[in-house]
């Protein structure tokens, strides 16, 4: 769509976003740009938005089961590494205790 309003300016409609363009004819350059009227909600009908309100539930409930499930698995292998950590403080005792402050003089 171009139509002159008058001999300096043309007004066209860009076809790639729809949005209206003032241009200057002698420069080339943008005068106005007025933005696409956007639809409500994307365009998308109420139907459309529930099934993706509950898409976006399933995928929450989805990642908070996973984290679940690695607090869980992380709280086990905390728990292994403590009992092997102290397994190997009996099997290794130390001979004699870490000397302190004051007996470094």
């Amino acid at each position: 769509m171009s139509s002159v309003s008058n001999n300096e300016r043309v007004t066209v409609l860009c076809p790639e976003c729809g949005s209206d363009l003032t241009i200057d004819v002698a420069t080339g350059e943008v005068l106005f740009h007025k933005p696409a009227k956007k639809e409500p909600a994307g365009g998308k009908d109420f139907d459309q938005l529930l099934a993706g309100l509950d898409e976006s539930k399933q995928r929450a409930d989805e990642v908070f089961e996973r984290e679940v499930a690695a607090l869980e698995d992380r709280d086990r292998l905390m728990e292994e590494k403590f009992r092997e950590a102290m397994r190997r403080a009996k099997e290794q005792p130390d001979e004699e205790p870490p000397l302190r402050p004051w007996e470094l003089d």
